[in-house]
């Protein structure tokens, strides 16, 4: 038996044992009444928070596309199960692949680009070290040819001024040094300008850096026009159910990453593996509710199920509407019909705050509260009830949990004692009390 027929089930069983005295003292005093009196039973009681909310899955994913285009295939419509990683939506790829193959004719000629300066600087490299070991040899051979010319022409001027030595041939002498250090001189100058060739062939390196950076960036940017080609067809992220379509075939989409305004929803994907019901409930109940309680559910469209579930989150931040402020609570619908149910239903939620099996329990109207605490009148055992609720002998008692009709009695009463019944209304009497200290006792 579920939480709301157990509660009505309770509560038959108190109005079954209530007994109405109604007095009389004659026909011109036909209005005037005796007080009503109940017994004090044991059973079960159980107190609850209803509310209203809506069901809704797990997870509820809009789907988009990172590309935007003309849609030329939707294989699946609302309430389709899809599996993650089926097809839903594909856009027209033309466009991307044209992209491709730009990207791809970019990206070989910088690789052939990258190849040719590469073997450039080869070149220059090995030219240059050759004319390297060339300059160095000759300014070697310079030096010494230079050493050697000055030598004889030194030593042609010492047998000149000793009249051995014509002065034709100590000028031949001279020449010949002469153009010894020039050749030097040159040798040097070649040196030099291999220095300046060198400077050249590190720009020659640095062209060559810029040439394979530039293959990078084309590798990236093929990869991008890929992605970009593969993001023409839209994958479910996730196992579930179709609950929502938003195009069809032929329509045009824009992109859900560069569009400012987030792109075209394409269609919706639930995952129903688990559902819950967001219901939202009175500020002035929400002090009673609890992970983990156990709630009843019913919805309009079957009225003769209930359906079991437990209280999963309680949200930390009220909402006001109106000046009326309400906590979400998230109840997850564990029974095993609820694969009947479907997202966005209406949902009434009775959540049991808290039960006893066996407790003595009364009317709500059987309680007064007082100032010093709450009171009930007994019926005397020695003779028949008084004409007002001041004949009943005055009992304090300590309360537990109530619900709408109901509440227990924790101390004060014995079962199957009679006691009076308040003239005031239950509901408006304990909704006053409730408005002024908020819900009362242990729930």
């Amino acid at each position: 038996m579920s939480i709301l027929r157990r509660r009505w089930a309770v509560v038959s069983v108190v109005v079954a044992l209530v007994v109405v005295v109604g007095l009389t003292s004659g026909e011109d005093d036909a209005d005037a009444k005796a007080p009503s009196v109940a017994t004090v039973v044991r059973g079960p009681i159980t107190a609850l928070v209803s509310s209203t909310g809506r069901i809704v899955p797990e997870l509820d994913v809009e789907i988009k596309c990172e590309a935007s285009g003309e849609v030329v295939a939707i294989p699946h419509d609302v309430s389709d199960v899809v599996k993650k990683g089926e097809l839903l939506v594909e856009l027209d790829p033309v466009d991307e692949q044209r992209r491709v193959q730009q990207a791809e004719i970019a990206l070989s000629a910088s690789r052939a680009r990258v190849e040719q300066k590469r073997s450039s600087l080869t070149i220059t490299e090995r030219n240059l070290a050759t004319s390297r070991t060339r300059a160095l040899a000759a300014l070697e051979s310079a030096k010494v040819r230079a050493a050697d010319a000055r030598a004889k022409a030194d030593r042609g001027k010492s047998l000149l001024e000793k009249r051995l030595l014509s002065q034709e041939q100590y000028d031949t002498l001279e020449t010949a040094a002469a153009a010894a250090a020039a050749d030097l001189t040159s040798a040097r100058a070649r040196i030099e300008e291999l220095e300046t060739e060198e400077m050249s062939l590190s720009i020659s390196r640095q062209d060559l850096k810029l040439a394979e950076a530039q293959v990078a960036s084309d590798e990236i940017t093929l990869a991008d026009a890929r992605e970009r080609l593969k993001e023409t067809k839209v994958y479910a992220p996730i196992d579930g159910v179709v609950s929502d379509r938003s195009v069809e075939i032929g329509q045009i989409v824009s992109s859900g990453i560069n569009n400012i305004a987030g792109g075209t929803t394409l269609m919706t994907v639930a995952d129903l593996t688990r559902i819950y019901v967001l219901a939202a409930v009175d500020e002035s109940d929400i002090g009673r509710v609890r992970v983990g309680q156990d709630a009843d559910i019913t919805v309009d469209a079957f009225p003769d199920e209930t359906f079991g579930g437990n209280v999963a989150r309680i949200a930390t931040k009220g909402v006001n509407v109106s000046n009326v402020v309400t906590f979400e609570v998230k109840i997850e619908i564990v029974d095993d019909k609820k694969a009947m149910l479907k997202p966005e239903m209406t949902a009434n939620v009775d959540v049991v705050t808290a039960s006893k099996p066996d407790a003595l329990h009364v009317p709500i109207s059987a309680v007064t509260k007082t100032s010093d605490g709450y009171v009930a009148y007994v019926v005397p055992t020695n003779g028949p009830a008084g004409e007002t609720a001041g004949a009943g002998e005055r009992r304090p008692v300590t309360i537990g949990i109530r619900n709408d009709t109901t509440i227990e009695v924790v101390e004060g009463l014995a079962e199957d004692e009679k006691i009076l019944l308040s003239t005031e209304t239950a509901e408006s009497r304990w909704r006053a009390e409730r408005k002024r200290r908020g819900p009362f006792g242990p729930h």
